[in-house]
């Protein structure tokens, strides 16, 4: 017998090189299942988290992209900037230089939904209830869902909103108003109309000027 045969003979006799029959030794194991409620659930945390993670991580981007096309647009009199608490929050001042509303100075606060950009339209709050047929006397928010009715995510962006409220002070829309008075002495009684307006712009000047109640290092303060 050759020395290799030798040497073949002495592996095929080897237990250490050969597995025993019904031995799991040397195959692909699979995790166990679960076999109690406790484990199940421990399962179904693990998942449940890296769904939120996925979906942060969505959101999150979504909004940086937005406001980076925000910061393309350059609205005229428009500064914005995104909360350091949320950044579902973004806080922003309108300037108004022309028309009805000329130096007005009018802070808001906008707020994106949790699910952006599958959800709704974002709302815009002013920080006062500006005298305007489409804000609400009472809250301060503008009538946003009258130009998106409907969210549409491949279509609308923030920034179309920013111009929306923009344009409501120049091109004022009376149907179905928030603020029925408004509408009505913009109607019917225009001198009236230009009063109150005068003295809404009065009252964003002066409010400008106070100090801002927030905690957040990122509402938008005069220098």
């Amino acid at each position: 017998m050759s020395e290799l045969d030798a040497q073949l003979d002495e592996l095929n006799s080897s237990d250490v090189s050969r597995p025993k029959e019904g031995s799991k030794e040397g195959r692909k194991q699979l995790p166990p299942i679960p076999d109690s409620e406790e484990d199940m659930a421990g399962t179904q945390k693990q998942i449940k988290t890296g769904i939120h993670g996925f979906e942060n991580f969505k959101l999150e981007y979504s909004l940086m992209a937005e406001y980076k096309l925000l910061m393309q647009q350059k609205i005229p009199g428009c500064y914005l900037m995104p909360s350091a608490l949320s950044p579902l929050i973004w806080y922003g001042i309108l300037f108004m230089r022309q028309g009805l509303y000329q130096e007005g100075v009018f802070r808001f606060k906008l707020t994106i939904p949790d699910n952006f950009p599958d959800g709704e339209c974002p709302s815009l709050v002013f920080d006062f209830p500006v005298f305007h047929p489409l804000v609400d006397p009472s809250t301060g928010e503008l009538d946003v869902k009258r130009a998106f009715p409907k969210w549409r995510k491949n279509n609308n962006h923030v920034w179309q909103v920013l111009l929306y409220a923009r344009r409501c002070f120049y091109k004022i829309d009376t149907k179905s108003p928030w603020n029925p008075e408004a509408s009505v002495l913009y109607e019917e009684d225009t001198d009236l109309f230009k009063k109150k307006v005068s003295e809404t712009v009065a009252v964003s000047k002066e409010k400008s000027k106070e100090p801002v109640k927030s905690d957040d290092p990122h509402t938008i303060r005069w220098v």
